[in-house]
């Protein structure tokens, strides 16, 4: 993990070395839940506070449709109202609060409304998504809270995700970069079979500035 990350980074600064590439760094906060199935009933969630942070590229693929892949840390998580036993976190669980780690890589394709340094812009594409470590607290039937990490294997939560990206943005000609985020996973971050299936959701506002934009 800690050597793909720095290879994505080498690879980011390395292509920043072309006049053609515009290179930006964002940050912004984000509200994030996510969808929780139990054998087809899908149980109530309420939403948690993150936020993300990265750097992103820009290059040129036609016209005023580039290429924007980016790579960024993101802080997701949910609680849930469980109405069906669920493993995990636990078969005697009735609720659960996790709070995930994740860094993220998505390749998006962007599309300038306008052909003027300032403009509005349109972002879609796929990410994947690395949960890199997490807590999960919650509480049993029989009584007690349990408040751990989260447990990453085949037969518990997963440390891979995937999902679908959209952006809807205004950049300056100045560099000053700003948009709202919607993702909606599209792939479930538990590996356990027969398990719940858990996608997430996240929502927020994001600014940000390139670098080296003449």
């Amino acid at each position: 993990m800690k050597k793909s990350s720095l290879l994505v980074l080498a690879g980011i600064f390395a292509l920043n070395a072309s006049a053609q590439i515009q290179l930006n760094v964002f940050a912004g906060p984000q509200g994030t839940s996510a969808r929780y199935v139990i054998r087809d009933k899908v149980e109530s969630t309420n939403m948690k506070f993150g936020f993300q942070a990265g750097a992103g590229l820009k290059m040129q693929w036609e016209g005023r449709l580039y290429f924007t892949p980016q790579a960024f840390y993101s802080l997701k998580g949910f609680k849930v109202t469980l109405d069906r036993t669920s493993n995990p976190p636990d078969e005697l669980a009735t609720d659960n609060d996790i709070t995930l780690h994740t860094f993220e890589l998505a390749a998006l394709l962007q599309y300038d409304l306008s052909s003027n340094p300032s403009h509005f812009f349109l972002r879609l594409g796929p990410t994947i998504d690395f949960q890199i470590t997490g807590k999960e607290k919650f509480n049993r039937s029989t009584g007690g809270p349990v408040d751990r990490n989260m447990k990453f294997g085949y037969a518990d939560y997963g440390h891979y995700g995937a999902n679908i990206l959209i952006h809807a943005g205004y950049e300056s000609s100045g560099g000053l970069l700003i948009y709202g985020q919607y993702g909606l996973g599209i792939g479930s971050i538990v590996n356990t079979d027969n398990g719940p299936i858990i996608t997430h959701r996240t929502a927020g506002i994001t600014l940000g500035y390139y670098l080296n934009r003449k």
